[in-house]
């Protein structure tokens, strides 16, 4: 093949361009036949996996530049396959019903319910998925439906159905066989996702549930409600947290079938403004449009989005395998490699004050000190305002820059323990080994201009303390000695976060580009998308809002505390039974975060530039101007400073946070408070940021 600087040039030899695009069937047959991958396809056209999935699905299309590359791409194989233009295809009403099958998790089947297609005045904006819900007639209706008052629910790609339930039972029952509604497994070995129905005011209403919840504290109806009682009359059965906001009816499985169907009530607060924004208010048929997209993209919601990211965890790495009985040639459930496989008691350092082995250890109210609980969190830190140099104290603006999808950049490639802790005395430090170490790095000296490594508050560490491996890794890394006195560590391990960091990144990223926001960009070009991409598209701004919110909902889930107003301290609680339940996983993480924070601020350092507060994924420096342009070192051909702080879209690069006026910043350091906590304007705690 000839050699070309042009990148789908590289992949064609010669060809006749059009504009045209054939239907998106014939794009994946052409690719295929061609012999490509659709990560072949678009790195060739600067683009994700997922982007030409979607077009390949017909979920989305190619816009401008890129549309004509794609279709100079597929021309150019059709000549060399000796290929004919397809025919197109006139438009359609929604598909006729499939064939009579009894799905799984469902009644008999049903006639298919009337169903009618909803007149849109702009072209539906479809999104990419694993493997479309077309090509399964179990869940030809999408993966769930938003139901109103009138009994109209709205599925996916503007489908609306008619249900006509009136109260909970015969809602379980239509959902699980007339609607058609669920999605497939994420994983050959994982379970398919229930159908979800989204229930607005008048729908809870016309069900029988009431508007409000009374009981604030339980958030969930008594168990006399009439509600309840119809469920459990019909012989359905409710989760052990009761019909709350988010709320599961079941019945064991048959066969295995399962029969369960999720429920949100919005009235509830099912989604949460903190992480969705104002998706609540959305009318029906955007919000079906906008969850649809989100459980494409992530996975069909199952709770708050702290709920969905650790729940998408299971759904791509799941527990267990079916494998073939050597002795009775039957097929049995046997543990899958990689996985989170059954629960494990956390190490002593790592388990929380509640837990059990600490309330039986410690006595009540006792502080337990850095030797012995293990505290890897997020920085929250800032520069003793006495340390300011004159330079800076004559500059105009505090600039803060946020990190994208820190948490998730983190989880990228990282080993993590998948098993047991194992004691051992005076081990030898192995980097390659996850668990947590106890060490003294009270030796290490740190520029007091920047925050200490080993610690969330950046102070220097007054004795031995325990740190997972990420954090004793990098004290190795700036070229210090270490000497464990003890350590818990896991000689199972493998990166099984790196599936999860895959779907969120290009769930991230597809929505991303859709408000405007790709790869590619200039600096100056980026800075001014992200200024107005939010307020393009509000709904697509919730579906990013929610994106960003399971990624650090679902790490912290990993270390989920108890709940509810029945729990006593010492006694064990539900999650310490789920193999997800990973403080260890969770500690990784986090220290990686702060390190990869460092390392960063360290290069810029070399560079004579210091931050005067850092939150989390966000650093504030001083500056000149109000823009990062006006601070952002460079090198003296004027490009990024390697190994620094870099701006662009792509997790791990950095965006603008906010800018103030540097005594506004200077105040707030004299007064013991963080800047990066305010520096857009508001609470990036309280704003989920």
């Amino acid at each position: 093949m000839a050699s070309t600087s042009d990148p789908v040039d590289a992949l064609l030899e010669s060809g006749p361009r059009r504009t045209r695009l054939p239907e998106p069937a014939e794009r994946a047959r052409l690719r295929t036949e061609y012999g490509l991958t659709q990560a072949e396809v678009a790195a060739a056209l600067d683009v994700t996996r997922t982007t030409v999935a979607g077009w390949e699905a017909g979920r989305s299309e190619p816009q401008g530049a890129t549309r004509s590359a794609y279709a100079r791409l597929l021309d150019g194989i059709a000549a060399q396959l000796g290929s004919v233009e397809p025919t197109r295809t006139p438009e359609l009403g929604p598909a006729p019903a499939a064939p009579a099958s009894t799905p799984p998790a469902a009644a008999p089947p049903a006639p298919a319910p009337t169903a009618r297609v909803r007149p849109t005045t702009a072209p539906a904006r479809r999104g990419p998925e694993p493997e479309p819900t077309a090509s399964d007639p179990r869940f030809a209706h999408g993966p769930l439906a938003v139901l109103d008052g009138d009994g109209t629910a709205y599925c996916a790609d503007g489908l609306v159905l008619s249900c006509p339930a009136t109260d909970v039972p015969s809602l379980v029952t239509w959902a699980l066989s007339e609607a058609r509604l669920g999605a497939p497994r994420l994983h050959r070995n994982g379970k398919d996702s229930d159908p979800l129905i989204v229930l607005t005011a008048p729908a809870a209403e016309r069900l029988g549930l009431p508007t409000r919840l009374e009981d604030r504290r339980a958030l969930r109806l008594p168990a006399d409600h009439t509600v309840v009682r119809q469920i459990t009359r019909a012989k359905w059965q409710l989760t052990r947290r009761g019909f709350g906001p988010w709320a599961r009816v079941y019945r064991p499985a048959q066969d295995g079938r399962r029969q369960c169907v999720q429920l949100a009530v919005l009235p509830w607060g099912a989604l949460d403004s903190r992480s969705w924004g104002d998706a609540e208010r959305l009318p029906p048929p955007e919000l079906a449009e906008l969850l649809t997209e989100y459980a494409r993209r992530v996975l069909t919601p199952r709770g708050s989005t702290a709920v969905t990211g650790l729940e998408l965890m299971t759904a791509l790495r799941p527990p267990t395998r079916a494998v073939r009985d050597q002795a009775t040639g039957a097929w049995v459930s046997a543990p899958n490699p990689g996985a989170l496989t059954e629960p494990v008691d956390p190490a002593p350092p790592e388990a929380p004050d509640e837990h059990p082995a600490v309330a039986s250890r410690f006595a009540r109210g006792h502080r337990r000190t850095p030797g012995e609980v293990l505290d890897e969190e997020a920085f929250d830190w800032i520069r003793d305002p006495q340390l300011l140099a004159d330079d800076e104290c004559g500059r105009r603006f505090a600039v803060g820059i946020d990190v994208n999808m820190a948490f998730a950049a983190a989880a990228n490639r990282l080993n993590v323990g998948l098993g047991a802790a194992v004691h051992v005395r005076a081990p030898q430090f192995d980097k390659a080994l996850p668990g947590s170490w106890l060490v003294d790095l009270s030796h290490v000296d740190v520029d007091p201009r920047l925050p200490n490594p080993f610690t969330p508050d950046g102070a220097r560490p007054e004795g031995p303390a325990w740190y997972a491996t990420p954090t004793v890794a990098y004290a190795v890394e700036l070229g210090h000695e270490v000497r464990p006195v003890e350590a818990y560590v896991r000689p199972e391990h493998g990166a099984y976060l790196d599936a999860w960091y895959g779907r969120l990144r290009d769930a991230y990223m597809t929505t991303m580009a859709e408000l405007g926001v790709v790869p590619g960009m200039s600096e100056a070009e980026f800075l001014t998308a992200m200024e107005h991409h939010k307020a393009a598209d509000p709904a697509r701004a919730a579906l990013l809002s929610a994106v960003k919110a399971t990624v650090k909902g679902g790490i912290g889930k990993l270390r989920e505390r108890p709940q509810g107003a029945g729990y006593r301290p010492g006694e064990r609680w539900p999650a310490l039974d789920r193999p997800t339940w990973r403080p260890d996983i969770r500690a990784a993480v986090i220290a990686t975060a702060r390190v990869n924070m460092h390392r960063k601020m360290v290069r810029f350092a070399a560079a004579g530039l210091f931050p005067v507060a850092v939150l989390s994924d966000c650093a504030v420096y001083l500056s000149d101007g109000p823009s990062p342009l006006d601070f952002l070192p460079r090198t003296p051909d004027g490009k990024p400073l390697p190994g620094g702080f870099r701006l662009g879209v792509s997790p791990g690069m950095v965006k603008h946070e906010g800018t103030q006026p540097l005594l506004w910043a200077v105040e707030l350091l004299e007064d013991g408070h963080n800047p990066a906590r305010h520096i857009k304007g508001g609470d990036a705690a309280l704003d989920g940021e």
